[in-house]
């Protein structure tokens, strides 16, 4: 009877036994952890479906199906950027020692002693006050775009003859304070020659040096060892700078035409003989032919 009554009280007590909602027991187990842990644990959750989601995706979108090898040497080739093209020439160690700027290269006070590289589009070149001894043909073989050269404050003593050669469009070269006995072929359009202070004499100039320089308007061959006034001088000629050489006469063909009294040289402003031995005065008629007595000792 007693094992009967016990069996019934079982049966009228299990049914009102059950386990909490999950829901409680995430709720208590949330609120335990505080307000902010709650946000954490929402922008964990909310990351997770999210990025990772996400992330999944895009590493399917991105999947390559290769089907041979062909095609997969392909996608390879696409994915490699190209390696610009070496030049031949390189420019920037010159333009690291010296100053590139449109076209002009400034290489003043560098110590260089040879010409450097230059770039090939180079119209000027300044490189005053350096150690250059020599110039020579492969100097400018390729940059024939030059209009401006000055080594004033060198150490040259030999240019070959066919350094300028090339240089069609040259303008000015100034050689001034170097160590030249002689002087090279010069180009043809030059306006503007400038060698003072060298030790060049008259056996250093060819006969017909300056006669096709028919665009040269200054020449400065002052303070060198001259000893006479060099042969003939082209007609454009407007400013002559002998003074402070060793010239000691001159002749009525040195100017003017001995045979020609009408000849009138009307371009030339200024010529400068003073410093030299000859007496201007004893030869009246080397300036008949002269708007301007040269700048000299007449007696």
């Amino acid at each position: 009877m007693k094992t009967l009554q016990s069996t019934l009280l079982l049966f009228l007590f299990v049914p009102l036994i059950k386990p909490a909602p999950p829901s409680q027991q995430d709720s208590r187990i949330i609120y335990d952890y505080g307000t902010d842990n709650l946000e954490e644990t929402f922008f964990s959750q909310d990351y997770e479906d999210k990025y990772l989601d996400g992330k999944s995706t895009k590493e399917k979108e991105t999947m390559i199906i290769v089907p041979d090898e062909k095609s997969f040497q392909l996608q390879k080739d696409e994915n490699i950027t190209p390696l610009p093209p070496k030049k031949e020439n390189d420019e920037m160690p010159t333009c690291l020692l010296c100053v590139c700027l449109s076209g002009s290269v400034y290489c003043e006070e560098v110590d260089i002693d040879a010409v450097p590289p230059l770039p090939k589009e180079s119209a000027y070149l300044y490189a005053r006050f350096n150690k250059i001894k020599k110039l020579t043909a492969k100097d400018f073989a390729d940059i024939p775009n030059l209009r401006r050269l000055d080594f004033t404050g060198n150490l040259i003593e030999d240019i070959e003859d066919g350094t300028f050669s090339k240089l069609s469009l040259l303008e000015e070269l100034t050689l001034a304070e170097n160590q030249l006995l002689k002087l090279p072929v010069l180009p043809p359009k030059l306006t503007l020659f400038n060698a003072k202070y060298n030790k060049i004499k008259s056996r250093g100039i060819k006969a017909n040096t300056f006669k096709k320089l028919h665009n040269l308007s200054f020449l400065y061959l002052d303070h060198n060892a001259l000893e006479s006034v060099p042969l003939n001088l082209p007609e454009s000629l407007r400013v002559i700078h002998l003074q402070f050489n060793n010239i000691t006469s001159i002749t009525d063909d040195t100017f003017c035409k001995a045979n020609d009294t009408s000849y009138i040289r009307d371009r030339i402003e200024e010529i400068r003989l003073e410093g030299n031995p000859v007496i201007l005065g004893k030869h009246p008629n080397s300036f008949i032919c002269l708007k301007r007595l040269p700048v000299g000792s007449y007696i």
